[in-house]
């Protein structure tokens, strides 16, 4: 009577082996024909600058002209700047500065944007990308000689880029572009370098942005945005200038001058 609970424990056991084999064949049987997945390469930039020292005192100086007149104190208080509110300093940041002179006021604002993927199939790099393009896609750049822009720029015969410049002034508050001759380029072709366009040499892709607008007998303001993007990192500057004069006209050409070297100086330093 023994005999037989030990044959049948015997069973039970060799039973239990060949089903535990079949399962664990069936497991290594699907593992090679499992989907692979190769996760998309990270962005070059992992972390931001501290935007409100991004820009050096000297620079401010030279953007800011009316703080000069301040006292030491509130010289400090300009060039110390504010920082854009953001609730991910590893994704945004930015910083604003005001200055007021006799002549005009001027505001300078610098943001850095660091985009992230979460897709593994799309790498931060293309994620930018897209994010650069929508910016440019809504600054509504004339096309080049008729083309269609794109993130490299297409250079006229001239060597500088072409097109029309869209916006023109009408009724009591409008917009216009900077191909419109301003105090201080008289004699310059505004068709040859001041008009909205893409910029060559900076960062993996750039546009530059030029508004002047209008709005009923208040002063004049034009804004001249600089918008670049390196790797996975999208950089604005926007300088704009308003004349206490509300007959002035601030000069295209100057702003423009100014805000690029700024945003090559930035991209420089977040090349180092």
């Amino acid at each position: 009577m023994a005999y037989v609970p030990g044959v049948a424990l015997l069973a039970a056991l060799v039973a239990g082996c060949s089903a535990g084999s079949d399962a664990d064949d069936s497991d290594a049987d699907s593992k090679p024909g499992s989907p692979t997945v190769t996760a998309a390469p990270p962005g070059k930039y992992r972390t931001l600058p501290e935007s409100c020292r991004a820009v050096p005192r000297s620079t401010l100086q030279d953007l800011l002209p009316g703080a000069a007149d301040l006292s030491q104190e509130q010289q400090e208080k300009v060039y110390e700047g504010t920082a854009t509110v953001t609730y991910d300093t590893d994704r945004k940041v930015g910083c604003r500065w005001k200055s007021d002179a006799p002549d005009a006021s001027r505001n300078l604002s610098i943001d850095f944007e660091r985009v992230v993927s979460y897709d593994p199939a799309v790498s931060d790099d293309d994620r930018a990308r897209e994010v650069y393009g929508k910016k440019q896609d809504a600054a509504a750049l004339p096309a080049p000689n008729g083309a269609t822009p794109s993130e490299k720029p297409v250079e006229s015969a001239s060597g500088s880029p072409g097109g029309t410049p869209s916006g023109s002034p009408s009724g009591s508050s409008s917009t216009s572009s900077s191909a419109e001759p301003s105090p201080g380029t008289t004699g310059v072709d505004p068709d040859e370098d001041l008009r909205p366009r893409l910029l060559d040499g900076l960062g993996d892709a750039a546009f530059l942005d030029d508004v002047l607008t209008r709005a009923g007998s208040t002063a004049q303001h034009r804004t001249v945005s600089v918008v670049f993007r390196t790797s996975n990192v999208i950089v604005t500057v926007q300088y704009t200038e308003q004349p206490a004069d509300v007959t002035g006209v601030p000069d295209s050409r100057e702003l423009q001058e100014k805000a690029q070297a700024l945003a090559r100086n930035l991209d420089e330093a977040l090349s180092d």
